[in-house]
This record gives C-alpha cells, sequence and structure tokens, in this order.
C-alpha cells in the first residue's frame, strides 16, 4: 500500500510539471495582432516648404522599431523599447518640383518580429502655397474682406449683419469677397451664409476666377446638404401680412424678409456657385442652394450655378431682383421656384435634371405660386422669365426616371408668370396649370399667365403618340390617374377641363410662337444634356431653324435683351470657364 502511494505522488509530481511546461509554453507563444500604421493623410506644399510626416502607431506586442522610406530610398529609422502605442513625427522640407509627387512608405516591427504592412503618405508639391482654412461663425458686422489665398468655412448660421426681431436691425454689415475665393460649409453644423435685411454681400468673380460655395468634403465623399445654402435678405415689396411671424423666410431661422423699396440693394452675386447645399428646418420647409427672400432690383445676380442641392435649385420669395444666365443643375426639389409676389424678370436660365433624383414633394422645371393659399394677396407672383432650356430627366425612352418628376412648368395657386423663347423636355409633363387653390386657370385665360414662343417637345417612343403619360399642357387633377393628354383635353376620360373656352391644348397653340412636339430630335439638342459631365449646350449643325427661331417679344422691358431662338443657347456656350458640371471630383481643399 504505501509503495502504491509513493507510486501515485511521482506521477502527480510528474504530471505537475508537465502541467507547469504546458502552460509556460502557452503562454511564451500568445498571438498578439500585427502592428498597425494610420498616416496623418495627405499633404501638400510648394518647394521648400516644410511639412510634417506623421503616423499614429499601434503595436499591442509592444514596438521594436520603425521605418521611413521617401520614394522607396530611406528617410529615417527608430528604435523603441516596447510602447503599445506611439506618434511618429518627422519634419520634411519639400525637396520636390512642381506638380510632382512624393510618397513616403512606413513600416513597423513589433517586439514578436511581426511586421505591420508597408503604409503609403503623400506629399503633393504645389506651385502655390496650400490654403489656410478660416472659421468664420456668428455674425458679421461693418465692411469684411474674404480674400482668395484662405479657404472660410461656415459653421452654423452666419449672418452679414442682424436683425433679432423683425423690424429691430441693430447691426449691418457688408461682406466683400474677391474673386477665386472658395467658401466650405461645415457638415457637422450645417453651415450657411446669410444676408440680413440692410447688409450686402459683394460676392463678384470672373469668368477665369469665379467664387465658389461647396461641401468641405473629400472628392467622391460629397452630397447634396452637406452644407445650408446662401441666403439673401431684402427690403423689397412681397405679399406676406405684415407682422413679424409671417416675416421670416420658411423654417423660422432668423431670415426676416420684405418692405416698401422695390430697389432695396443687398448686393452682387456674380460668377458664383453653389454646390452640393440645402437644408431640411421642418416638413417642406427648407434652406434652398440660392433663397432670395423679398430682394430688391438693387442688386445684381448674373452667372450663378446651383449644383446638387437638397430642395430648390433658385427660390425667390417677393421681391422684384431681376438675373441673367442662371443654372440649375441636378437639384431634388424644383429649379426655379417662385413665391409671394416675386415680380423680377430672368433673361437665360438652364435647368438640367438628373434620373434618379427627384423630391417627395414632386419635382418641377418651374413650380410658382401667388402664396400657399392661393389667395389675391398683392403683389402677385408676376415674374417673367425668357430663353429658358428646362431640360426634363428622361432624355430617351430607355432612360429610366424618378416617378416623383411631374411637370416642366407648374402654375398654381393663382400665380400670374410668364414665359418667352423658351423649351421643355423630358419631363412627364409639359404645362399644368393647378386651379386646386386659387384661378390659375381664370388668369390664363385673362392672358395674366402668359406663354409665347415655348416648345413643349415629347421623347421618341414615349407614351402614345411619342409623349409621356399626359404630355404637354394639362390641368389634371394631382393623384388621377390620366391615360393621356388627348383624353384629358377631349373630355373622354371626364368632363372636359377648359381654360376660358378652350381646352388646354388650344388655349397653348392659341398664343403666339407655341409648338408642341411629338420628339426634341430637330431641335438640336445634344445627348449630352442627359449624360454625366459638362454637356454640349449650342445647338447642332442642321438644328431646323423653323422651331428654335421666333424672336423675343419687343414690347417687354429693356432688361430683356432681344433674341431670336427659344432655349437658353444658340451659338454661344455662355457657361464656359467659370461653371462646372462635374464638382464631385474638384479638389478645392488643397
Amino acid at each position: 500500500m504505501k509503495k502504491f502511494t509513493n507510486n501515485m505522488l511521482r506521477l502527480l509530481t510528474v504530471m505537475a510539471v508537465v502541467m507547469l511546461g504546458f502552460s509556460a509554453c502557452q503562454k511564451d507563444e500568445e498571438i498578439f495582432p500585427i502592428p498597425t500604421v494610420t498616416p496623418a493623410g495627405t499633404l501638400s506644399g510648394i518647394p521648400g516648404a516644410t511639412v510634417s510626416v506623421k503616423a499614429s502607431i499601434s503595436a499591442p506586442a509592444g514596438l521594436k522599431s520603425i521605418t521611413v522610406l521617401k520614394n522607396g530610398q530611406a528617410f529615417d529609422s527608430k528604435t523603441f523599447t516596447g510602447e503599445k502605442t506611439a506618434e511618429y513625427a518627422k519634419d520634411y522640407v519639400i525637396d520636390g518640383t512642381a506638380g510632382s509627387v512624393v510618397t513616403f512608405s512606413i513600416q513597423v516591427t513589433d517586439s514578436k518580429n511581426q511586421v505591420s504592412t508597408l503604409t503609403p503618405l503623400t506629399v503633393n508639391v504645389t506651385a502655390i502655397p496650400p490654403k489656410t482654412i478660416v472659421d468664420v461663425s456668428g455674425v458679421i458686422e461693418g465692411n469684411v474682406t474674404w480674400t482668395a489665398d484662405k479657404i472660410y468655412r461656415l459653421k452654423g448660421f452666419v449672418r452679414v449683419g442682424e436683425e433679432a426681431v423683425f423690424g429691430t436691425i441693430t447691426k449691418k454689415g457688408v461682406l466683400t469677397i474677391q474673386a477665386g475665393t472658395t467658401i466650405i460649409g461645415e457638415r457637422a453644423s450645417k453651415g450657411a451664409l446669410i444676408v440680413q435685411r440692410g447688409s450686402k454681400i459683394i460676392a463678384e468673380g470672373t469668368a477665369d476666377k469665379p467664387i465658389v460655395f461647396t461641401s468641405e468634403r473629400n472628392p467622391g465623399e460629397r452630397e447634396a446638404g452637406d452644407w445650408g445654402g446662401l441666403v439673401l435678405c431684402g427690403q423689397a415689396p412681397n405679399n406676406l401680412p405684415n407682422d413679424a411671424s409671417n416675416r421670416q423666410l420658411e423654417g423660422g431661422y432668423g431670415a426676416f424678409h420684405g418692405g416698401t423699396d422695390a430697389a432695396d440693394n443687398s448686393g452682387i452675386l456674380k460668377y458664383v456657385r453653389l454646390e452640393f447645399a440645402g437644408i431640411p428646418i421642418n416638413p417642406n420647409q427648407e434652406v434652398n442652394s440660392l433663397t432670395l427672400g423679398s430682394v430688391g432690383s438693387g442688386t445684381v445676380i448674373d452667372y450663378v450655378q446651383a449644383s446638387f442641392g437638397l430642395d430648390d435649385s433658385f427660390e425667390w420669395f417677393g421681391g422684384t431682383v431681376n438675373a441673367k444666365h442662371l443654372i440649375a443643375y441636378k437639384g431634388l426639389d424644383d429649379d426655379f421656384d417662385t413665391d409671394n409676389g416675386f415680380s423680377g424678370y430672368v433673361q437665360y436660365g438652364l435647368g438640367v435634371r438628373g434620373s434618379a433624383i427627384a423630391d417627395q414633394s414632386g419635382s418641377n422645371g418651374f413650380e410658382s405660386d401667388n402664396d400657399a393659399n392661393g389667395s389675391t394677396n398683392v403683389p402677385f407672383t408676376s415674374a417673367v422669365f425668357a430663353n429658358m432650356s428646362i431640360i426634363g430627366a428622361k432624355g430617351a425612352v430607355n432612360i429610366a426616371i424618378d416617378p416623383l418628376f411631374q411637370h416642366g412648368a407648374q402654375i398654381r395657386r393663382n400665380s400670374k408668370q410668364k414665359l418667352y423663347n423658351s423649351i421643355i423636355t423630358g419631363y412627364p409633363y409639359g404645362v399644368y396649370i393647378d386651379s386646386q387653390r386659387g384661378s390659375a386657370k381664370v388668369n390664363a385665360a385673362n392672358g395674366e399667365i402668359d406663354f409665347q414662343n415655348v416648345i413643349l417637345a415629347g421623347v421618341e417612343g414615349w407614351g402614345p403618340g411619342g409623349f409621356g403619360l399626359g404630355w404637354s399642357v394639362n390641368v389634371r387633377p394631382m393623384g388621377v390617374a390620366v391615360p393621356g393628354f388627348e383624353n384629358m383635353a377631349s373630355g373622354t376620360n371626364g368632363a372636359a377641363i377648359l381654360i376660358g373656352d378652350k381646352t388646354p391644348e388650344d388655349w397653348f397653340k392659341s398664343l403666339t410662337g407655341n409648338k408642341i412636339l411629338a420628339t426634341n430630335a430637330k431641335m438640336g439638342l445634344s445627348t449630352t444634356l442627359w449624360s454625366a459631365g459638362r454637356p454640349t449646350l449650342t445647338l447642332a449643325t442642321g438644328t431646323d431653324e423653323s422651331l428654335i427661331g421666333p424672336k423675343l417679344k419687343s414690347d417687354l422691358p429693356t432688361f430683356f435683351e432681344a433674341t431670336d431662338y427659344v432655349g437658353a443657347f444658340k451659338s454661344t456656350d455662355w457657361t464656359l470657364g467659370w461653371s462646372e458640371f462635374a464638382p464631385q471630383s474638384v479638389v478645392y481643399v488643397k
């Protein structure tokens, strides 16, 4: 028995030694993650400038060494004593030539001799120094100038001047922006620029040095709604009740507007781009790419492009301001939206839509209201537009478009807007005279809604007779299915809906120079209007001059230039130099 016990003790001792050895072996062979290197991002600078090559290092097994190569050759090395994390930094005096790229490669080794991947960090060698980013917030007072050698970042709602409550202007400012300046909006705070009543913005770019308001994000990451937008508030008339509760622009963010000075001057916008703007404040109440609240005729607006906005590209709430050379490019909601008694003039405008982006409220080329209720409040919305090219998303029968697209022009809610020498194509419906609220049909019958030398063109093979569903003039009630415009006009889809004593089609055709075409094939429009990037905007050789050649009305105000063509373009492309149709890929922050 004693012998058995001794043998058992020896066996247990041996097993204990083996287990201790196995345990020690397990500890020695513990597996650690491979170390990682996170570089500080792309650098840039002119030859001779000093930049700092930086990286954050993680080495769970303990850091042993770091090796840095410059264009494949040794640049730096450093040893460590088992740190789990480390920050590497070393200054580098740029020695490349302008336009070249210097590539650093960083690799670390841990205490287990595990090696990280070779991680690149690039330095772009530029001909000019990278621009300093200046953060702007709060209220701008007095005379302030933003210069082209810097980039200005809007943090929250930045105001030029201040009006704490309607009628109490406590501060005034004049913001001058040099040609070629870039302004970015902070995404997190939805940065926006609001020019309050009594203050001004002087943003006068040039064709080769436009002023650009855009997203702060990198190329490939930008999207509609990255920042708020540009808002101008003036003291010209509108048709809103004269009390503070009604004198804020929709959303109630303190942008008061309106007054009695039709010639009020809010400054200059010339050769300006607005990209990836627009934010919702409340449902159906948004900041647009360019919002104009009761802006007066003393203001200059010329050569302005709004691209990839989250709501309307341009929206006017009252006011008398005039404008020329406007581009609404692939926004979400309406291209040109007029409300609350806007009575200004606009000549030369382009609206181009993307096929897959339309708003839940229904997207239109024009949307025009006297006010939200269709009231008879004066002044009436009676803007005059001429030489407009409204290019809907449907460029060919095989292009699928968002079903929320609606009308080339929806004139509704007692508006009295007018349109001359213009083209509408690519929308499911051409012109919608909408009398659900107010008396738009009566206004049309009385000549207060006027269309002259306007071409409505369909797309070959799309819908009955080559048109889209209900294409051309119509007054269909929203939500009522209509097999085709012809049925609606003739009354075979129910009682005939008339404008005065005419069907909608007869009314439209009775006005001077108007045409309804099955296709846009002979109008000289380039198919590049329905593709990505810069489109060809001048008319092609062989265009049917009988279609595009009517003269502009001779009795219009002197603001309008005489033309002998419909649409925004003939042989001259006024977008060249200053506009951008692929802003997603432009490098703004270097």
